[in-house]
């Protein structure tokens, strides 16, 4: 039998040895990140269940916990060893300064964000089935964590902002719409809905994906128009419907409590209903006649009256407002103008915001 060289034989004696170590510390590694991530989905689980009473967001967070849970193996509880551990028991006192229900969630998703990748990192070779649930676990993670703490705020802050504006941009289908809305938002429009009525789907959501990236970018309330699926798939701030459209309980059902809801309304007796509704905003008109509502007679401006004596919402007037009809909208009452042609039809469209803006200031 041939013996190793002297200088061999020593080496992979030490190695042997140090590889069996290495692999009962990554098992001891994977089963305490394991519990890490279990133990924080948890808490995060059982304040949307209890504290926000959204029971969608319960069934992401326990779809996550579960799916790791069936890759807790045996083989990694049995490698544990707490009595060994130097950091068993170890605190921090940034522990003892979360009071808010918020404090501790946003805590809680960033120690299981923290657990997966390292399970992420160290499973590859050990269970590379945890590696790639580890790492999907992560990424779904920073869209759940949003959605929790915007549930806390119910959508508080949306609310706000939607008060603040007093010009609210919609488009209509143009070859330079994103040019035209960019404009209007560096002029400092802060609130903008999407509408688009015979596009095919897949236009629709590049046109308002690209919308929705530019009002992100600029803190402007993105709204979409009728379509409540482009809505969510795109995590718009709301949805705008007609009176022929979804009613609103039923879209606040899909949407949650955070996003906001916008109702057309023509009369006195359609802004009551969509005050009872729940709705957070409606639009007064058409004003004035617009081709954007072909057929519909204009209500003039004795509604905007009646709706700045009556309304309990933040409203907007709308149809055929520019620069030369604004001032008898803002004379019978109205604060909050709605336009489309005024600036996708202009030539300069973050001039006319800019001019419009002022006037309503």
């Amino acid at each position: 039998m041939e013996s190793l060289p002297p200088d061999v034989a020593p080496a992979r004696a030490l190695a042997e040895p140090s590889a069996a170590a290495d692999g009962a510390a990554i098992a001891r590694l994977l089963d305490a990140n394991l519990d890490r991530a279990r133990e924080g989905l948890r808490v995060i689980e059982d304040w949307c269940r209890f504290g926000l009473d959204r029971d969608d967001l319960v069934a992401r967070t326990k779809d996550l916990r579960q799916r790791l849970g069936l890759l807790h193996e045996e083989r990694f509880k049995q490698a544990r060893h707490t009595a060994s551990d130097p950091a068993t028991g170890l605190g921090h006192p940034a522990q003892e300064t979360r009071r808010a229900p918020s404090q501790v969630v946003a805590a809680n998703c960033a120690r299981v964000q923290e657990a997966l990748r390292v399970l992420e990192e160290f499973a590859r070779s050990e269970a590379p089935e945890l590696a790639r649930q580890a790492a999907a676990g992560r990424y779904a993670l920073y869209d759940l964590e949003v959605a929790v703490l915007r549930a806390r705020q119910g959508g508080h802050g949306r609310r706000q902002q939607l008060a603040q504006c007093r010009l609210y941009l919609i488009t209509s289908p143009s070859p330079r719409l994103e040019a035209t809305v960019a404009a209007a938002l560096e002029a400092g429009v802060r609130l903008v809905q999407y509408r688009s009525k015979e596009a095919p789907d897949g236009e629709r959501w590049q046109e308002a994906r690209a919308l929705r990236q530019l009002c992100a970018r600029h803190g402007a309330l993105f709204i979409v128009n009728d379509r409540i699926d482009l809505a969510l798939a795109l995590d718009a701030d709301g949805v705008h419907l007609g009176q022929g459209d979804l009613p609103p309980a039923v879209a606040r059902r899909l949407l949650g409590p955070e996003r906001l809801i916008g109702r057309s309304t023509g009369e006195l007796a359609q802004l009551h209903q969509a005050v009872a509704d729940g709705c957070d905003y409606v639009g007064v008109g058409p004003v004035n006649a617009t081709p954007t509502k072909p057929g519909r007679e204009p209500v003039g401006l004795s509604y905007v009256r009646q709706a700045a004596a009556e309304s309990p919402l933040p409203f907007f007037a709308i149809g055929g407002i520019d620069a030369l009809t604004l001032a008898a909208v803002l004379a019978a009452g109205a604060e909050r103008v709605a336009v489309v042609r005024a600036i996708t039809d202009a030539a300069d469209p973050g001039q006319v915001s800019r001019d419009l803006l002022e006037a309503l200031a």
